[in-house]
């Protein structure tokens, strides 16, 4: 059985090598290895199936409607307001305007659920202003590229929405349950930045802001807060399903963009063709992977993991260290939502078997999806730094070594102490 995964797994890289989709290489991995090893199984019927199950869960319906939201919020240069709007509350803190990376990755996390767009629209504004008034560029870099990875914690996530349809569970625990974890790693980047400032003295001088700044700083940030509030709000207060959430988030978005004077027919439609092709390339992902692990069920492929697995004998924390380990590596060449749908079927069994809760693993797995964005050689992270900056990929990727060992002590002390993530759902039920 294992020689049929080792099969498996090298047609899947001969096929990414041969630069073809990865949607399209998850669907024709699977297709061959039943065409080979289950020749019997009426492959017109079992993949048309296969296809519709995985695009009809109504909570897929929330993801293009995330992110249109987010497309408008870039259309209508949000970056530029955010940097404007924290730039006087955050300039005066132990690390300067370097907690802007941080602090408006946050913001933006919480309207866009993807961790690239939140590095793209902060980066944009960020990097060029931090560069111009003395800042550590390396810091700089590293701090982005870290604090990016937020838009998968922060709801509203794609990636949650994701593992909430392949694990069957509740997208809104989901949700509730990454709020906390995401601030506490928001915490955890400002307090590296302030004392790696503080530590090496590079802090440029900043002026004392005066009354005025400081509310012109909140008008700025103001609308964003505002759909932030309402977003959460009628999530806390269930007063909406996900999908409800996400159409008002839209409705939100396009209120902003009139309000600073940003909006258009055109830009619309230009934010509404970007969604649409995003949401193709994650469609196609979940419906390649969908067969793909089909095929394996067939196959017994998981089964026959999950059985070698627990013959270890390994205890709950050092399975947890194996699949962060895992997680990481795999990390290195696919991007989060192809690791998702492909891993569950085989990891999620080992984890409630284990006595973990999947709510506290599904924020699990989006930490270690937060890895792989800067991990290179596939970290989208960091792709998106180097298009700002023209560093080489080396060169990002040493900025960022801080916040991936961050990001690694944060898996570990969520294992530790799971309530995390599991102490705000509980609360609300």
């Amino acid at each position: 059985m294992f020689e049929i995964a080792i099969v498996a797994c090298l047609l899947f890289v001969v096929l990414l090598a041969g630069s073809v989709w990865i949607g399209l290489s998850l669907f024709a991995t699977g297709y061959l290895m039943l065409s080979i090893f289950k020749p019997n199984i009426p492959m017109d019927i079992f993949s048309s199936g296969v296809i519709w199950g995985a695009m009809i869960p109504t909570p897929l319906l929330s993801l293009p409607l995330f992110i249109l939201m987010s497309e408008v919020l870039v259309s209508a240069g949000l970056g530029r307001s955010l940097f404007s709007g924290l730039a006087p509350w955050v300039g005066r803190l132990p690390g300067g305007l370097l907690h802007v990376n941080v602090v408006g990755s946050t913001l933006f996390a919480a309207v866009s659920g993807s961790s690239a767009a939140t590095t793209a629209i902060v980066g944009n504004v960020s990097l060029p202003e931090l560069e111009a008034r003395g800042y550590d560029r390396q810091l700089a870099m590293g701090s982005l590229a870290g604090a990016g990875t937020l838009g998968f914690l922060i709801p509203p996530s794609i990636i949650m929405i994701i593992y909430g349809v392949v694990a069957e569970q509740s997208i809104l625990e989901l949700f509730i349950a990454g709020v906390i974890p995401g601030l506490t790693l928001a915490a955890f980047y400002m307090i590296y930045i302030a004392v790696h400032q503080t530590l090496t003295g590079t802090q440029p001088h900043v002026e004392r802001p005066t009354r005025r700044e400081l509310l012109g700083g909140l008008r700025d940030i103001g609308p964003i807060a505002a759909l932030i509030g309402t977003i959460m709000g009628a999530l806390y207060l269930g007063f909406a399903s996900v999908s409800e959430l996400a159409a008002l988030g839209v409705l939100g978005a396009v209120l902003i963009s009139v309000a600073m004077g940003r909006f258009s027919v055109g830009a619309l439609i230009a934010a509404g063709r970007r969604a649409v092709r995003t949401s193709a390339m994650i469609g196609l992902i979940v419906v390649g992977a969908a067969l793909l692990n089909s095929a394996f069920g067939f196959l017994g492929i998981p089964k026959a993991i999950a059985g070698q697995i627990a013959s270890f004998g390994l205890s709950p924390m050092a399975l947890i260290v194996v699949l962060l380990v895992f997680y990481a590596v795999l990390g290195m060449f696919l991007d989060g939502t192809s690791i998702i749908v492909m891993t569950l079927p085989i990891t999620l069994p080992l984890i409630t078997a284990a006595g973990f809760d999947p709510i506290w693993f599904g924020i699990f797995v989006v930490v270690a999806v937060e890895i792989s964005q800067i991990t290179p050689p596939i970290g989208f992270n960091l792709f998106v730094i180097q298009s700002q900056t023209g560093e080489s990929i080396g060169t990002i990727a040493r900025a960022a070594l801080p916040f991936f060992g961050i990001l690694l002590g944060f898996a570990i002390l969520l294992a530790v102490f799971p309530d995390l993530a599991l102490w705000l759902p509980r609360t609300l039920q």
